[in-house]
């Protein structure tokens, strides 16, 4: 399980990033929610002596246990169905042991090492019609899950981290110019039919976050918190108001955005560390991504590049959805922000697979 590591090969710069943008989202979350600052600085702390341990775990040890992690993933889907907290019309919470945690979250890893392990178990045979299939309705199964919670937001991102999975691991490109050719007018096609007032295809929440968003003068009762984070960046300027500040015209101290803490704290750090902190927040993104993917070119194998490149995916989707949802870019979904977002299962989430992605750079391809 624990190898011989060489210390030249700690990719402490990944770690330096991850840092950086955990303490500056702690800093906001300080602003927007004092009473929950400790909470995320628990975690972070609790997220680096995992990620430290993850990281020293040899990832081919860890994916014998694949198989076992797919099922425990299920099964804890449909606890949430079962026995799970209903939060705001939503189900997506169960509590274990006295823990509270969001099973989706921790879906999103699982997902990865699963699809790791399976594309490398059958990499000679991944354009066959038989493995294609049994990788589409082992992924169907989870989504089916997450989308019943319900949770659309985290259905899409974590199918697009399988998409990205799937093709690094070498689908032919015949394949996919052809689900392209097929895919782009079904998307035209369902994006027409859930417009229509009395369509079925959505919920009804769903359906006017997207009205919201297209229309939020008519649906100004579902638009105001986009509306307000717009106006809300736009007012931090350069530099912004400043952490803490007790101007009563702000998004958090004048309570324009619910739980700003969460989903909408990229609105606080435009407003209060202005375009600075919000492209610092932005670039501190892109490296971490970026840096994930240097390591999965080094990888010794295709599952090490899969779970690093599936990480630098899962980072990548959300931050940038997350970012487009709170400048108006994307009707609102409900996606925290990578680091930065209140929250400790992501957070955790999220640290473990930044240690396995430690690993595999401690693994690198032998020239």
């Amino acid at each position: 399980m624990l190898k011989q590591y060489h210390l030249k090969d700690y990719h402490f710069r990944l770690v330096i990033y991850v840092l950086a943008l955990t303490i500056l989202g702690i800093m906001v979350i300080g602003s927007a929610k004092s009473s929950v600052q400790k909470t995320q600085i628990l975690g972070m702390l609790l997220g680096l002596t995992i990620m430290t341990i993850v990281s020293l775990m040899d990832y081919s040890f860890i994916l014998r246990f694949s198989w076992l992690f797919y099922f425990l993933n299920i099964a804890l889907l449909v606890l949430v169905k079962v026995m799970g907290d209903d939060a705001n019309g939503a189900t997506r919470w169960v509590t274990i042991a006295g823990i509270r945690f969001q099973p989706s979250e921790l879906s999103k890893i699982i997902i990865i090492l699963f699809f790791a392990y399976f594309f490398m178990k059958n990499q000679e045979n991944l354009n066959t019609i038989g493995i294609l299939i049994s990788a589409i309705v082992l992924i169907a199964i989870p989504l089916l899950l997450i989308l019943k919670q319900p949770d659309l937001s985290t259905t899409i991102v974590t199918a697009l981290i399988f998409v990205s999975l799937l093709f690094i691991a070498g689908l032919s490109y015949k394949i996919v110019l052809g689900v392209l050719a097929v895919s782009v007018p079904a998307v035209i096609i369902f994006l027409s039919l859930i417009l229509q007032p009395n369509q079925k295809i959505l919920d009804d929440y769903q359906y006017r976050r997207i009205m919201a968003w297209l229309n939020p003068k008519k649906y100004a009762d579902d638009a105001y918190q986009q509306q307000n984070s717009i106006m809300a960046i736009g007012s931090g300027k350069l530099w912004g108001k400043g952490l803490n500040n007790d101007n009563i015209a702000s998004v958090k101290n004048g309570n324009f955005i619910s739980e700003p803490q969460t989903d909408f704290i990229f609105a606080v750090a435009g407003e209060e560390l202005g375009f600075v902190g919000a492209a610092a927040i932005i670039i501190l993104l892109f490296l971490i991504v970026f840096e994930c993917i240097l390591i999965a070119r080094k990888a010794k194998d295709l599952s090490g590049r899969l779970i690093a490149c599936g990480v630098a995916s899962l980072i990548g989707f959300q931050g940038f959805v997350n970012i487009c949802v709170v400048t108006g870019l994307m009707p609102n979904t409900g996606l925290p922000l990578p680091f930065v977002s209140y929250g400790l299962t992501s957070l955790i989430t999220l640290y473990i697979g930044i240690g396995l992605v430690l690993n595999v750079g401690l693994q690198p391809k032998k020239y």
